[in-house]
């Protein structure tokens, strides 16, 4: 796993032994010995995961960090705390600050190289949805990083799994201001429940009886519905076994008992936070595919998608020996529509026709805007007779009912003049199957206008 780690700290011996251990496991490895020098190297370096040390001269590891989590360049580095303090009060700064952990000297290797390889995985999916979401819209990723999930700030609801009472009651009371919490004293149903709920975070105990929670952690990450929840573990002092394990298997994050409710409250909240993030950024990108392949007016498929999709249809229609057939149509004289009410009321045409359209045709068919007033219909299993006939019922629930044009404006009179063409065995070709279309339509626009013309070769 190649990633590059920033080392933070004041004592050359210090930086030296971290390096040689995480050279060791092939990361690449960058140094820096004060807080300054830190975020330079963190807004110029292209930094995977930052090990801190808190106790620097100047300014601290806790202000490197809240200035690291506080700029939308970088709020996104995993930053692991590494100091000689050992208070919970210490860790809890720390979380606070935006850490997303916090070891205690001297490291224990076998965590420190666990964790590190964990937070790599995230940032790397991290930097994907950033990828994704900055290209997709094509803005600079300070502007879409400064947008405000709808639901950031929202009490987040947990899952807590312990089948101990007097545990998960105490756990739950911690929880009771912060969190919408739901107790499961049944891992194997725990599963079910989680991919049922849209919870922010499972908190798992280590203590069952006759159950493995590492069963429970793998389960859940491999289960799509549930693979993106953060999983915190909760486990006895000197389990590092436990915790090793449960980090390769992909847990976020863990306890140590007895919680400590701030500690408990600061971890929870960085794990949400970094969820919403990230779904905040999937949320983004998913907008912007849907807005790629969309007509912002209409609602319906765009040029851009039937452009796409179109030779998948014909391809299986000619290997399946089915047939299909496109309607084009053509909304008369709209540009008068548009020169005399004006664009408000051409474009509730626009939205009306296509209403009536869809309506019209089948959900397996596909209609798109094809561009202005042009609309198409890709109807796959329709032959040149069925498609006629839907062609002509389409023109008349057009020209039927008159359009409104809004308030204190007259309903209008629109027609619509529809061109059909049917895919032909051999070598017909999408662009054929649309240009037969095309002329179908010139004719029927030629021919006097609120007519369907259909054109079988």
């Amino acid at each position: 796993m190649t990633a590059r780690i920033l080392v933070v700290d004041d004592i050359p011996a210090n930086v030296r032994l971290l390096e040689v251990r995480l050279l060791a496991e092939y990361f690449e490895v960058v140094t820096a010995s004060n807080g300054p020098d830190a975020l330079e190297a963190c807004e110029n370096g292209k930094i995977d995961v930052v090990l801190l040390d808190v106790m620097m001269p100047g300014m601290d590891g806790i202000e490197v960090c809240r200035r690291l989590k506080s700029d939308p360049a970088t709020s996104h580095i995993p930053v692991v705390m590494v100091t000689a303090l050992d208070q919970i009060s210490d860790r809890v700064r720390g979380l606070e600050a935006g850490a997303d952990d916090f070891l205690t000297k001297p490291v224990n290797d076998l965590q420190l190289m666990t964790r590190v390889k964990s937070l790599v995985r995230l940032k790397s999916l991290t930097d994907e949805l950033r990828l994704r979401a900055s290209t997709t819209r094509n803005l600079g990723i300070e502007e879409l990083l400064s947008r405000s999930s709808p639901d950031l700030f929202s009490r987040p609801r947990v899952l807590l799994v312990d089948e101990q009472p007097s545990s998960s009651q105490r756990i739950s009371a911690m929880l009771a201001n912060a969190a919408d919490v739901d107790v499961s004293v049944d891992p194997q149903a725990a599963i079910f429940q989680a991919a049922d709920h849209p919870y922010d975070c499972v908190l798992i105990s280590g203590r069952f009886k006759d159950f493995d929670p590492l069963r429970l952690c793998s389960q859940l990450r491999s289960v799509d519905r549930t693979r993106l929840i953060p999983i915190m573990l909760m486990v006895e002092p000197g389990d590092d076994a436990r915790i090793v394990r449960g980090l390769e298997l992909g847990i976020n994050d863990y306890l140590l008992r007895p919680v400590d409710r701030h500690e408990l409250l600061a971890r929870l909240d960085t794990q949400v936070r970094r969820k919403r993030y990230n779904d905040h950024l999937r949320a983004s990108v998913a907008q912007t595919i849907e807005m790629a392949v969309t007509d912002g007016l209409t609602g319906l498929h765009n040029r851009r998608y039937l452009d796409s999709h179109i030779k998948t249809l014909c391809d299986r229609a000619a290997s399946r020996k089915r047939p299909l057939s496109v309607m084009l149509t053509d909304i008369d004289r709209f540009k008068s529509v548009n020169d005399t009410y004006g664009h408000d009321a051409g474009d509730r045409v626009l939205r009306e026709f296509a209403r009536r359209l869809r309506k019209n045709v089948r959900g397996i068919d596909l209609a798109c805007r094809y561009g202005g007033e042009e609309f198409i219909v890709v109807m796959p299993d329709t032959d040149a007779q069925i498609a006629e006939m839907v062609a002509e019922r389409v023109r008349s629930q057009i020209a039927a009912t008159p359009f409104s044009l809004g308030e204190e404006k007259p309903s209008l009179d629109i027609t619509v003049s529809v061109g059909v063409s049917t895919l032909l065995r051999g070598s017909d070709t999408p662009e054929d199957l649309i240009k037969r279309a095309d002329v179908a339509l010139y004719e029927a626009k030629t021919g006097g206008r609120n007519r369907v013309v259909a054109k079988a070769a």
